[in-house]
């Protein structure tokens, strides 16, 4: 448990531009990423699941373990700080939602990342009921107070056409959140201007929302996003959807024979060497 690293994190939410957090999915990802002088890491859950064979959002005990598992490696190995994403709490309860809290603070964690969607949920399908995710809220309060306490509302997540969606039940769970101890919201799915400036209005607490690239790869976003007053933009499972994406290019370039040794798809330019990656893990 380190107060230092969680002040800072706590601190990072507050400064001059938005806190760009890129989610690792394992050991070597989340060193090579600190190793690129990003401030601070997250996980990301679907990483996670993926690759241990598992669905993400499920309440998977496996998936927790493993968790808990990569959030002990990640303290023996980072010197800035990191947050967790532990789905919805694995389906647990409050006492054993508070007792994976303190399991990750003691690992070393500064943050976790806490959803409201169901397991299983799928567009407009239901939410935990505000006041029971107030509960698990106030149990990792109590359980790790050092942890910063990521609200993630899911309102708009995975559903048609976000920007049309009302609002007033996001900002109703988000006073009830923040109530119960969360120290930030977070709303995946919204990517209209008007809808993030709502938001920012509505909501006495740091906002952070989902990288989107766009068509146009998403130049010029991330400075709307702090002219909009936006404290934090994750990547989510985006860096490990990309990683997944290059890993199949680059197979079935040389199934074709003709691996690009530039930048292009496929291409090797700038890609870590054997000695590299070994020293991720020293």
């Amino acid at each position: 448990m380190s107060t230092e690293r969680n002040r800072v994190f706590h601190a990072l939410h507050h400064a001059d531009e938005p806190l760009l957090l890129p989610n690792a999915w394992d050991a070597a990802s989340a060193t090579a990423l600190a190793a690129a002088g990003f401030a601070a890491i997250g996980t990301t859950s679907l990483g996670v699941a993926a690759a241990l064979g598992e669905p993400d959002g499920q309440g998977s005990a496996r998936v927790r373990d493993a968790t808990v598992a990569l959030a002990r490696r990640l303290g023996s190995r980072l010197t800035c700080p990191y947050t967790v994403d532990i789905e919805g709490g694995f389906g647990g309860g409050p006492q054993e939602v508070g007792t994976l809290a303190r399991e990750l603070a003691e690992a070393g964690a500064s943050g976790v990342n806490l959803e409201d969607g169901l397991p299983g949920r799928t567009g407009d399908g239901p939410l935990v009921a505000a006041a029971r995710q107030a509960e698990l809220i106030r149990a990792v309060k109590e359980c790790a107070p050092g942890l910063y306490v990521n609200a993630r509302i899911d309102t708009h997540w995975l559903v048609d056409d976000a920007a049309t969606r009302p609002l007033d039940e996001t900002l109703a769970r988000a006073e009830t959140y923040l109530a119960a101890g969360a120290d930030g919201i977070f709303v995946p799915g919204v990517a209209d201007g008007r809808v993030i400036g709502t938001l920012v209005a509505g909501v006495p607490a740091p906002l952070n929302v989902l990288y989107t690239p766009g068509p146009d790869g998403g130049r010029g976003r991330l400075a709307r996003l702090a002219e909009l007053g936006v404290r934090r933009v994750s990547t989510g499972s985006l860096l490990f959807r990309s990683a997944l994406h290059a890993a199949v290019t680059l197979a079935e370039s040389v199934r074709a024979d003709g691996v690009d040794g530039g930048g292009g798809p496929g291409g090797l330019a700038g890609m870590p060497g054997y000695g590299e990656v070994q020293r991720l893990a020293e």
